[in-house]
């Protein structure tokens, strides 16, 4: 027999959800995969099923992933060794031919393959497909400084009318981080970078990054909920925030200004993280918002 107060919590819970259902019906929701969330199987299988329960409650959501680990794996399987400078990895055309490999023909099939076993309808897709990212050689770090790391790319344009249509009709669109240029020639993107990009061009009303940390921390470490753009800023500069959080922060304080809604940093070692994030009314993580 059901113990009552058990299912009457759980109905409590569907409860809470409802309004953050109504609010985000037909919206935009671009999650950033990355991280442990795409090593360890049941993270693994927790945000498909959360990616999968977005698009059935009647949001749009639309990934775009990460893959460092298994581009560092397949270049030293052709023993090459990978080289990075501010954080960003050097690639040169073996590099790049490499990185377009995995990134599209590996980790992009298989998150669109488990997405679909969980009962969603993915199609994958890169920033080559219809030319939807469209970019240069990145010649600047996040600070400004001059830098040299070969087929690396700054984005220029997001095309997001063919994400747009995927993800308005029945389908989740899973989008690899390479671009072109208007050569032809394959750029690898940080993945940060491309999920803010796509976030803004869609007009997009959540961004949520899935990453190795609780979320920003102050001086004293503890997490900062609710963040500005311009503390974002001043943490930074006063080395708070440091290494790879550096981009993390800064796509996400770039997305905020050019008219994402709302931009989480959320810790993706949680199970059923991004259900924790959209649909309770603590959330999870680290929320930017504007000035």
């Amino acid at each position: 027999m059901h113990n009552i107060e058990e299912l009457i919590h759980r109905a409590g819970i569907l409860t809470e959800a409802l309004p953050y259902i109504q609010k985000l019906h037909n919206k935009t929701i671009v999650i950033k995969y990355g991280g442990n969330a795409m090593i360890n199987e049941d993270l693994k299988r927790s945000v498909m099923e959360d990616i999968t329960l977005l698009k059935y409650v009647g949001m749009n959501p639309v990934i775009v992933h990460g893959g460092g680990p298994d581009i560092s794996e397949a270049l030293k399987t052709y023993h090459i060794e990978s080289k990075f400078v501010s954080g960003l990895r050097v690639t040169d055309e073996d590099t790049i031919r490499i990185a377009q490999m995995v990134l599209v023909g590996k980790t992009n099939k298989e998150v669109v393959s488990n997405i679909n076993l969980n009962g969603g309808n993915a199609i994958g897709l890169c920033g080559i497909d219809g030319r939807v990212i469209e970019c240069e050689p990145l010649t600047k770090d996040s600070e400004g400084n001059d830098i040299d790391v070969g087929f690396v790319g700054n984005i220029k344009k997001v095309n997001a009318s063919i994400i747009k249509s995927l993800s308005e009709d029945e389908y989740i669109p899973v989008i690899a981080p390479i671009g072109t240029d208007d050569k032809g020639q394959s750029y690898n993107i940080n993945a940060d970078t491309v999920a803010s990009a796509v976030a803004t061009a869609m007009g997009a009303e959540k961004l949520i990054f899935l990453t190795d940390v609780e979320g920003v921390k102050d001086a004293n470490g503890d997490i900062i909920f609710e963040i500005t753009t311009d503390d974002a800023d001043k943490l930074i500069h006063n080395g708070t925030i440091s290494g790879g959080m550096i981009p993390k922060v800064r796509a996400c304080a770039k997305a905020v200004e050019d008219g994402v809604n709302r931009v989480h940093i959320i810790d993706g070692r949680i199970l059923h993280s991004i259900i924790l994030e959209i649909f309770t009314n603590t959330g999870i993580g680290t929320m930017f918002k504007k000035d």
